[in-house]
């Protein structure tokens, strides 16, 4: 009986997983590369395809920005629709699933992130096989590889720990594919890759995104696609999370420099506009921003499932599930704008004063809004966490004041060692809160993940740190070992 689900399974997976809608020109089982892509122009076509996978609501229109956030100590619940409440006290289980998921455009149709990987794979092993336009040849090729290493990158993170910061020697990461499934002839199944494995084939592609992109200002609508900006920002990213310190503050400051901003903070947006900033599209701090359309909307889409439903009460019907913690609230200093993007609410419950966010307003109307994934501000921090974990306080106390003369409040002064790098943590913790970024940032460091209210913190060396690998996936490739904690 096994065997049977797993064929059904893996039939399943190949024929919905290899090509989109945009190929539906011959049943989906005959369909080849030959067949669907002529020159490089096609290719365009399947690029976007694999775009539209990052903005669904189960990855980054609402899950990467909002479970982060809940499952650590910045958002609490305010009402019970359903939706984040094991996340919220890290019940067994309730974790981020970007494994696999539903499109938001389509829900008969497979988008989960192997989907979007599988896709990539297809661009960059089939483009050079046709003729066409050699400068966009190498644009989007530079794209694919700047997406499958987002991808991989965020499976990693979730699914895995970060190299250096193991439990119990537990090293697995995710599957591990660069090239594409296009029927049962290129199938198999597969063990999960080291992490040390995966972070390799992460910075192998940011590094060719790099090398093959250009169109890198901070804050332009060439940002709403993959740029030389774009792909140095992750890869700063990625050594910070892989402990590679100095080459993350290296890699900031390359970032920082083919974006034209300044050691003092100049590109960054000044105080009085900060609020703006996020009710303006393009951001003008953005690296990489997600565009998002109404046409790329069900009718209901935005009420149910946006950012600006969930977190705020602007539009008639919005869901408003979410508001920030008082922890987080006590985060902020006096005169500092970020504060000012919790605005308090007529709103009131067993927990005291509703705050909504004035960071997803919908301010494109009827909920819709772009979501910026990658901003500049963010340079600053990696290179002060860098500097710091390197042992240059000085440099890392500089960055952090970059980023604090353009938020409201004045310069920290004589702070080093554990007290600077806490105080970074916490400009993390403030500058991108609702973004994402909170669960990773203490995981990320080995630390406990601390908790709103009386809720009890989540040790590192718990099992709940790992998001389970779906049990379908187990159930279909006896290869594939699941987390710790989850057998």
């Amino acid at each position: 009986m096994k065997n049977i689900i797993k064929t059904l399974m893996l039939g399943s997976a190949l024929i919905l997983g290899s090509c989109d809608s945009l190929l539906e020109t011959e049943p989906r089982q005959s369909l080849t590369p030959e067949t669907a892509f002529s020159d490089v122009e096609s290719f365009e076509s399947l690029l976007m395809s694999i775009y539209g996978k990052v903005r669904s609501f189960d990855y980054y229109g609402q899950t990467m920005m909002v479970a982060p956030e809940i499952m650590a100590d910045n958002l609490r619940l305010i009402a019970n629709t359903g939706r984040y409440v094991g996340e919220e006290v890290n019940a067994d289980r309730a974790h981020i699933d970007i494994w696999e998921f539903e499109g938001d455009d389509d829900p008969n149709e497979f988008r989960g992130i192997y989907a979007g990987i599988n896709e990539a794979n297809i661009l960059l092993t089939e483009i050079d096989k046709v003729e066409g336009d050699e400068a966009l040849r190498t644009k989007l090729k530079g794209e694919a590889s700047f997406l499958r290493a987002l991808f991989y990158f965020d499976l990693a993170r979730v699914y895995g720990y970060e190299p250096g910061q193991e439990v119990n020697g537990f090293n697995a990461s995710v599957i591990l594919r660069t090239t594409p499934t296009l029927g049962f002839s290129d199938a198999d199944f597969r063990a999960r890759s080291t992490n040390r494995e995966v972070y390799d084939q992460i910075e192998s592609d940011l590094t060719s995104a790099i090398s093959s992109l250009g169109g890198q200002s901070v804050g332009t609508e060439d940002n709403y696609r993959a740029t030389k900006g774009a792909a140095e920002t992750l890869l700063a990213r990625v050594y910070l999370y892989e402990g590679k310190d100095s080459e993350a503050a290296a890699m900031a400051t390359q970032a920082m420099a083919s974006m034209g901003l300044t050691d003092s903070g100049e590109g960054l947006v000044a105080a009085n506009a900060y609020e703006e900033a996020f009710n303006t599209f393009p951001n003008p701090e953005s690296v990489f921003e997600i565009e998002i359309r109404s046409v790329d909307w069900s009718s209901v889409d935005g009420v149910n499932n946006s950012m600006s439903s969930l977190t705020a009460n602007v539009f008639t019907g919005a869901q408003f599930i979410v508001t920030a913690t008082d922890e987080l609230l006590d985060s902020y200093e006096e005169g500092d704008v970020r504060r000012d993007m919790w605005e308090e609410t007529t709103r009131s419950g067993a927990d005291g004063v509703v705050y909504e966010s004035k960071k997803w307003l919908g301010a494109k109307g009827d909920f819709l809004e772009n979501l910026p994934i990658l901003r500049a501000s963010e340079l600053y921090l990696i290179r002060a966490e860098a500097r710091q974990k390197t042992g240059d306080n000085a440099g890392a106390l500089a960055d952090v004041n970059a980023l604090r003369s353009k938020r409201g409040v004045s310069a920290l002064a004589g702070v080093t060692g554990n007290d600077l790098f806490q105080a970074i943590l916490n400009e993390r913790r403030i500058e991108f809160a609702l973004e994402g970024h909170r669960w990773f940032d203490l995981k990320r460091n080995g630390l406990t993940i601390s908790k709103a209210g009386s809720a009890e913190p989540v040790p590192y060396s718990d099992y709940r740190i790992l998001a389970p690998i779906p049990q379908d996936e187990i159930i279909l490739n006896d290869l594939l070992e699941n987390n710790p904690g989850y057998n």
